[in-house]
């Protein structure tokens, strides 16, 4: 709810709630309740109106003024005087303006009475100013909490964003390091190779920069770059790849899994061993998942010359922010093996 949605439904919360009030007197008469008349319906007025007077003075102006800086004294003694101005106001009115007209004779009270009668009264008004407060401090907690949750909003947007602008050049900077090893190899795969490349790089800039994409588009961006890296691998290595035929359009974040692809061929190929990356992503019961496995050769130092390393960190990163609660990711060493399995939740559109 947007705040000028949320300022105008609580002004009609007072309406309705002050409208229901004023119109006690309907909704109580009976056979043996007549309607009021126009004099007996003023008199009915003073009350109501006098709560809203005490109501509003605390609403906008004490509470704010001394309460929320913890001023509680002054706040109590304005109060004290509020209350005791509007009770004897109510009174000179009842009984010079507004007296009762009816065949009741009048009753004599003692002073004791009186007390207790204005005891009475002066509880009503500190439960009109309870209402106050109760209703103005939550409306305060309501709105910190929604700044709060704004600018928790404003700032995970701000470090996705920066997440993906580390993504893309580490992205670039493997690409292009296998389109170099690939020129030396052959020449005429190498030009194809660039071609493929700028297919790949028009995703990951224009594409990548909106929320979501659907999943055929970001399962035809990893069916290209698996090509690409397929296509420079050494006869020794296997390269075993199940993705979806009709993936759906359902959406999903961009660039979710070409960490983990990397990360296969980065730490899984050797090229003097026999080595192996599987790779399988496909849609079950409402669910993504992508499990890759691959023999493990894991470089470090100068041996790592394909990126910074961040991938797996930048993912978990973002998993965290776009799909709070609806994923499950792991990944590790098993024997000789690296393996590592995200299944998120999906939401049709």
């Amino acid at each position: 709810m947007t705040a000028p949605q949320s300022k105008y439904t609580g002004w009609l919360i007072h309406l309705t709630a002050w409208a229901v009030i004023f119109g006690m007197p309907l909704f109580v008469t009976g056979p043996d309740r007549p309607l009021m008349s126009g004099g007996e319906y003023l008199r009915f007025l003073l009350v109501p109106l006098s709560f809203m007077v005490v109501f509003y003075t605390n609403y906008f102006g004490l509470i704010d003024r001394y309460l929320s800086t913890r001023r509680f004294g002054r706040f109590a003694g304005y109060n004290i005087l509020l209350i005791g101005a509007v009770m004897v106001g109510v009174h000179l009115l009842f009984r010079y303006v507004l007296p009762d007209t009816g065949h009741h004779p009048p009753m004599e009270r003692s002073w004791q009475d009186a007390l207790r009668f204005f005891a009475g009264n002066a509880i009503l008004y500190l439960l009109v100013v309870g209402a106050g407060v109760a209703i103005r401090m939550t409306g305060g907690w309501y709105r910190a909490e929604t700044a709060r949750k704004e600018l928790e909003r404003s700032r995970a947007e701000a470090e996705l964003q920066n997440l993906k602008s580390q993504l893309n050049p580490h992205f670039l900077f493997n690409t292009l390091n296998n389109i170099y090893s690939l020129i030396q190899i052959d020449a005429d795969r190498a030009q194809q190779a660039v071609h493929d490349l700028s297919r790949l790089l028009r995703y990951v800039l224009y594409d990548s920069s909106r929320p979501t994409v659907p999943l055929k588009a970001e399962i035809e961006f990893l069916r290209d770059y698996i090509e690409l890296m397929r296509i420079r691998q050494p006869r020794h290595v296997r390269v075993f790849v199940s993705l979806p035929d009709t993936p759906s359009q359902t959406p999903v974040a961009p660039l979710l899994f070409i960490s983990l692809v990397e990360n296969a061929f980065k730490h899984g190929v050797s090229n003097e061993k026999p080595s192996y990356v599987t790779i399988d992503i496909h849609e079950i019961g409402g669910q993504l998942i992508c499990r890759i496995k691959n023999s493990y050769f894991p470089k470090s130092g100068d041996s790592d010359r394909s990126g910074s390393g961040i991938g797996l960190t930048n993912l978990a990163k973002r998993l965290e922010m776009i799909y709070p609660g609806h994923y499950t990711f792991e990944y590790g060493q098993a024997g000789d093996a690296y393996q590592a399995l995200l299944c998120i939740e999906l939401k049709e559109q």
